[in-house]
């Protein structure tokens, strides 16, 4: 059983599209007048970091320390994201202002604990050379002071070709693991990355494949290994677990969700998990295993939501007595 202790101090340097998620809080109790829609009584609002500045939060839930950098606009959301960063206990030294794009936002209308609308603030156009410069800039500074590397490409411009190769090509050359979110479809892109986590339908798209079977998937992989230059490729399948695509083998890991409330930003929770892991030189397959309990525990929170180190080896230990009873039984 890996000791979680060890992935306390880990140094995570975090790229890529900085989101703001905002919560609108309130209850329905009636249905407006003029449309047929519920009217939500709003009683209160939050806001969380989303995407790359979530995986950074995830990092420094877990007792690590993060190091971010992305691109905000110059509006009240960029100014909550790094409030957010802030209360996280996240150094957002490499966030950089872009006056001409808006800060990425998702606001979510909750009511009666369910989701009633979801509203997005965005700019997808890729950032101009000069911004790209300054974030890469930073990059060749700070990378050398961390342990592992996540490219988190949600497409909303930040992750462009030269961005991702830029940031590996410093990563390969100080000898740091990189994990890549990929949402983009040109898998080249990230050539050269340590592991990449899509999902199973993106990870057909990109490959051309409409994966219905196990042998499109194998294939699916096999096509995405040799794009992304024989990067081990951990497939996120839903209720039918992961499974990762490396060197050495395949290994397929089953779900472990108890109840699953909302799977927003458990993608970013396996990333984070699987950085750290990483940084701290657990082996690929058990870092797998640690990502999916803790994929587990966060879609049982309502929101975007983060996994502490002590909520992951909470549930680790748990699973352990159970495994040692089920070995006892037998």
């Amino acid at each position: 059983m890996t000791d979680i202790e060890q992935l306390r101090g880990a140094v995570v340097l975090a790229v890529g599209d900085l989101m703001l998620d905002e919560y609108i809080w309130g209850e329905v109790e009636r249905i407006s007048p003029e449309a047929p829609v519920p009217v939500v009584e709003v009683r209160r609002r939050s806001h969380v970091p989303g995407g790359a500045a979530n995986v950074a939060a995830g990092v420094a839930a877990l007792g690590g320390r993060a190091l971010v950098g992305g691109a905000v606009g110059d509006d009240a959301s960029a100014a909550a994201i790094r409030e957010t960063l802030a209360s996280a206990g996240v150094d957002g030294e490499g966030v950089i202002v872009d006056r001409d794009r808006p800060t990425t936002t998702k606001t979510r209308v909750i009511a009666n604990a369910q989701q009633v609308v979801r509203t997005d603030v965005e700019e997808r156009d890729p950032l101009p050379p000069g911004i790209e410069r300054e974030l890469l800039a930073w990059v060749e500074r700070r990378l050398p002071q961390a342990d592992a590397v996540v490219l988190s490409d949600y497409r909303k411009g930040v992750v462009s070709r030269s961005v991702a190769q830029g940031v590996i090509e410093v990563a390969k050359r100080t000898g740091k693991p990189v994990v890549v979110d990929p949402k983009g479809l040109n898998f080249a892109n990230y050539r050269g990355a340590t592991v990449l986590t899509p999902n199973a339908h993106d990870a057909g798209r990109s490959a051309n494949v409409h994966v219905e079977n196990e042998a499109d998937l194998m294939e699916a992989a096999r096509r995405l290994s040799k794009l992304c230059g024989d990067a081990a490729l951990l497939m996120t399948r839903g209720p039918a677990g992961m499974t990762l695509f490396a060197s050495d083998g395949r290994i397929d890991v089953p779900a472990e969700a108890r109840a699953i409330y909302d799977v927003t930003g458990a993608g970013d929770t396996v990333v984070a998990v699987l950085a750290v892991a990483l940084a701290r030189g657990i082996p690929l397959p058990d870092a797998v295993r640690l990502a999916n309990t803790a994929a587990g525990i966060v879609v049982g929170k309502l929101g975007t939501s983060t996994v502490t180190l002590e909520e992951l080896a909470e549930r680790v230990t748990s699973r352990a007595r159970v495994d040692g009873r089920a070995i006892d039984h037998r």
